[in-house]
């Protein structure tokens, strides 16, 4: 289901930092009395109340000389669009501003739900300050105090009852038999051009600029009697290179094209594969439960070398062990080098992450590792009792490990275990999750 966007916007030093840590629960956002310390935009997913949605905290909007009216449109106007929820904070202590109003005049001309927070309501003094911000035009206006955390907990109640309620979020409902393929990477990797080779037309803007694509663009490809949704996406880069809030918002979608995936498909370029970046994606698709596929494409670059397939894949499965169970493709988007075989990968991939282990393969396992495996012990010498393995869930395969006690269960023997499950069946490209229950 793709995630709610929540994002909180205003002027510099109204707080915007100091609320974003308050509702993510944790210290994540740099918290300074000088204005603009935000720069870069930071996100983070959180839950209320069942429902997840992303918050973002974005740099303040201030006047820039000429340049203010465009300046407060643009960033506002991306902040509109791509959003479902805005938060408009005022510092209550200072009142409303010519800024404050301005940053309101955009808001107000669209029909997303707005919400005006009066921050840093610390005493009933500044509680008298919160009629001032109806004048603003908008119904829904609440007082908090970040710093204290006043009212946070009625300011998510009043954000969770303006969150999308359909299961796409204004989408409509999804055909099952379409597979949901996601195109995923870091900027100019060929992540377009591969799109518009396995659709055959030109559907997406291909350029060598980076950071062509903005936004996820869905496309509907037959491809041997089966229906692909192919969703190609913005690339990702590092935030310290973010250029603005288009490229940020276009990071932000990128993670909700993962949430609506089926399977999604790592492009990396032949010259710089395993970045820090690339790691960063594949972690998130995992996190996610989703299938994963690596590709390196605008392999036509790489010199002619028949040891170079294997040295790179040898690279990629020691810099990136973490998802060695992911199957490795080489491409040329340029030349067609390999992109036939995508498809049939994506529809194994598919069916690995929704593959059930029959009972009595379980039942197994279970006998095996009672008769053959040294099971872990904790500090007093309890030894871990294994006395059943359940199948819990698809997408991906979830199993549940019954156990005399949870917490002698250490990371290197859940591995172990999940290791133990791939070999007895063929889950490559599909994450496994492992649970430990008493009982």
């Amino acid at each position: 289901m793709e995630v709610a966007i929540v994002t909180i916007v205003g002027r510099p030093n109204v707080g915007k930092s100091s609320l974003f840590n308050r509702m993510v629960g944790r210290r994540h956002a740099i918290v300074d009395d000088q204005p603009g310390v935000t720069r870069d935009r930071i996100y983070t997913e959180v839950e209320w109340k069942g429902r997840s949605f992303y918050i973002v905290d974005t740099g303040g909007l201030s006047k820039t000389g000429k340049d203010f009216d465009n300046s407060i449109h643009e960033q506002v106007k991306y902040a509109i669009d791509e959003s479902d929820v805005l938060l408009l904070v005022i510092d209550t202590k200072v009142g409303v501003t010519p800024l404050d109003e301005e940053i309101a005049l955009e808001m107000r001309k669209t029909k997303k739900p707005i919400i005006v927070v009066g921050n840093k309501v610390d005493d009933v003094v500044h509680e008298d300050r919160i009629h001032e911000l109806y004048t603003l035009g908008f119904d829904n206006v609440i007082g908090v105090s970040a710093e204290h955390g006043r009212n946070i907990d009625e300011l998510m109640d009043r954000v969770w009852e303006f969150l999308p309620t359909e299961v796409q979020q204004g989408r409509e409902e999804e055909d099952d038999s379409v597979i949901n393929l996601a195109l995923v990477g870091r900027p100019n990797v060929g992540k377009s051009s591969l799109l518009n080779y396995l659709s055959k037309e030109k559907r997406s803007l291909v350029s060598d600029i980076p950071g062509t694509t903005r936004d996820s663009v869905d496309t509907l490809v037959e491809i041997n009697g089966i229906n692909f949704r192919v969703i190609d996406t913005a690339g990702l880069r590092r935030k310290s290179r973010m250029d603005g809030s288009i490229e940020f918002y276009s990071m932000v979608r990128t993670l909700q094209a993962v949430d609506r995936c089926d399977v999604a498909v790592l492009i990396m370029e032949d010259s710089a594969i395993c970045t820090d970046q690339d790691k960063k994606i594949a972690n998130h698709v995992i996190e996610r439960g989703k299938g994963l596929i690596l590709v390196v494409n605008k392999w036509d670059k790489i010199p002619k070398d028949e040891k170079i397939g294997d040295i790179v894949k040898r690279k990629i499965r020691e810099e990136m062990a973490f998802c060695n169970f992911a199957p490795i493709l080489f491409t040329s988007a340029r030349t067609g080098r390999g992109i036939s075989k995508l498809p049939e990968l994506v529809l194994k991939v598919k069916k690995n992450r929704e593959r059930v282990l029959s009972e009595e393969k379980l039942f197994t396992l279970v006998h095996d590792l009672l008769a053959f495996e040294r099971l872990p012990s904790n500090s007093k010498g309890r030894k871990l009792e294994i006395r059943k393995c359940k199948q819990v869930g698809v997408k991906p395969p979830k199993f549940c490990f019954f156990v005399n006690d949870p917490g002698i269960v250490n990371q290197s023997f859940a591995r172990h275990i999940i290791n133990i499950l791939r070999k007895m069946d063929d889950f490559e490209g599909s994450p496994l999750r492992v649970v430990w229950k008493k009982g």
